[in-house]
């Protein structure tokens, strides 16, 4: 009688007991001068906001991996630049691309001064131009565009956010090469802050994956542009004219070769099985360096919030788990080139070190700001079965994790995450707590004033323990992550699986 009530005590009390365990080795690593420690280094204004393949980017990355090393963590011996040797870089070749200064556009004599480049081919052109519709197939009926300019509005009948009139840039150019044309003007109606995305997107430098089994196959040999027209008021004007001049002038990009690199280690698990499952922790350790000055004259975009914060929540998940191993093994990977498009979870995917169908779950981080310290944000939360760990992980720090507060920014498909998600992995991004996308989130987001010395530590802590805590009940699950049923990816997970 003793012994059974000594053993229904010990079933009732032990997961209590294990989990304030976990709960106390995810704090006991992390503290706020070790934090400040990382960020206040990699948002220093000597580092001049971490641009991708500048020589501070590669100070950030050479204390990036000399901090893994301090902590235990190992190297990835297989596959890693096809070298033996111990180091944490995979080096990444990229193509820099520089807009020519040499563009001019004018319709009939007036001179265009909100206009990108889509498709960068030289020309230099004077003559006739034809407004042609929406410049779809039915649109070219009956209309003579040969050598010609061709005028469109941009998107379709029932397409008119630029996001998805995009979509239509290669469609569009094909047909107007297909009919003679020699170039496409596109009127873009949309406000001036989507434009200002737009303009920093396409009219500045550019960077690619130069590796030619990864190069994009869309086509550069035609010139197409795109200009502001907001409330499509320029293309209604111009719609009815039977005759219609325009001077384009659009010289060639220059190019030029950088390397960049990712930083990868690792922690083995200590259960004999699960150690063949790896947990990814990611973040993205890039900015966007200098830029245009601020109100104040400051022209470094330092990134305390975008993302030394998310750099930082992965070395204090290293830090851990090199000194307390889970029982599923760790891979840790600070990604470069984001800010740029994706490019170092790209080219990552395409290279992995260790075999993708081994990554389990992949727990990234990145953030924008925060409105609110006491949530934490994560975007897919519930789209993956590890939403209760993660959860739980928090409120045990006094936070609430909450569901993607603005959808309609699409987040999800916009970080490092997503090249993850599309290969099958399981991969929501751990961010800042926010109940909508503004206010102090779009004060910094990307702004020169997102300095180390504007961020709340106190909630820093919290939201670094809840990670680590998080990831610990994630690796000693006993239950594999993966995606919820029905989810756009699980096609994708069960095929990289095998399920």
């Amino acid at each position: 009688m003793k012994t059974s009530f000594f053993s229904l005590l010990f079933l009732l009390v032990f997961p209590f007991v294990y989990a304030q365990s976990e709960k106390e080795k995810a704090s006991s690593t992390i503290t706020k001068e070790k934090i400040k420690g990382h960020i206040y280094f990699l948002a220093d204004d000597l580092l001049k906001g971490r641009d991708t393949g500048s020589d501070e980017n590669k100070i950030a990355a050479s204390y990036l991996a000399n901090s893994l090393r301090s902590y235990g963590v190992k190297p990835v011996k297989q596959n890693l630049n096809n070298s033996n040797t111990e180091n944490y870089f995979q080096e990444i070749k990229l193509q820099k691309t520089v807009p020519s200064k040499n563009f001019i556009l004018t319709i009939d004599g007036k001179e265009t001064q909100f206009k990108v480049p889509i498709q960068n081919k030289e020309i230099n052109y004077s003559g006739d131009a034809i407004f042609l519709g929406y410049g779809l197939e039915s649109d070219y009926q009956g209309k003579d565009v040969g050598k010609k300019i061709v005028l469109i509005k941009s998107g379709g009948p029932n397409i008119s956010n630029p996001e998805e009139a995009y979509n239509l840039v290669a469609q569009k150019a094909e047909l107007a090469k297909a009919n003679g044309a020699v170039a496409i003007v596109e009127f873009v109606n949309t406000n001036d802050i989507i434009w200002g995305y737009i303009d920093e997107a396409l009219n500045s430098e550019k960077l690619e994956i130069s590796d030619k089994s990864l190069e994009k196959k869309t086509s550069h040999e035609f010139s197409y542009v795109w200009i502001k027209d907001e409330n499509n008021s320029y293309a209604k004007s111009l719609g009815s004219k039977k005759k219609i001049k325009a001077n384009l002038i659009l010289g060639a990009p220059e190019k030029f070769d950088i390397i960049s690199q990712n930083i990868i280690g690792m922690v083995e698990g200590s259960d004999p099985i699960l150690k063949n499952e790896f947990i990814i922790y990611s973040a993205h350790y890039d900015h966007i360096g200098i830029g245009k000055p601020d109100s104040t004259g400051d022209s470094i975009y330092n990134g305390a919030r975008d993302n030394a914060v998310g750099t930082t929540t992965v070395l204090s998940m290293a830090e851990n788990m090199a000194k307390y191993p889970t029982k599923r093994s760790a891979l840790f990977i600070l990604f470069t080139g984001e800010e740029k498009g994706l490019l170092g979870s790209q080219y990552y995917v395409l290279n992995p070190v260790l075999p993708l169908n081994q990554m389990v779950y992949c727990f990234n981080s990145d953030n924008a700001g925060y409105n609110d310290t006491s949530v934490i944000s994560v975007i897919g939360l519930s789209r993956t079965t590890a939403e209760e760990d993660i959860k739980k992980a928090a409120t045990s720090f006094g936070l609430t994790a909450i569901e993607d507060a603005a959808p309609e920014q699409n987040l999800f498909d916009r970080s490092d995450n997503v090249w993850f998600a599309y290969s099958g992995i399981p991969a929501p991004t751990f961010s800042l707590g926010f109940r909508s996308f503004d206010g102090d989130v779009t004060k910094y987001y990307h702004q020169a004033g997102d300095e180390a010395n504007t961020l709340d530590y106190d909630y820093l802590l919290k939201f670094f323990q809840s990670y680590v805590l998080a990831g610990r009940l994630i690796g000693n699950n006993p239950e594999t992550p993966f995606w919820t049923k029905g989810d756009h990816y699980e096609a994708a997970g069960k095929a990289l699986y095998g399920k």
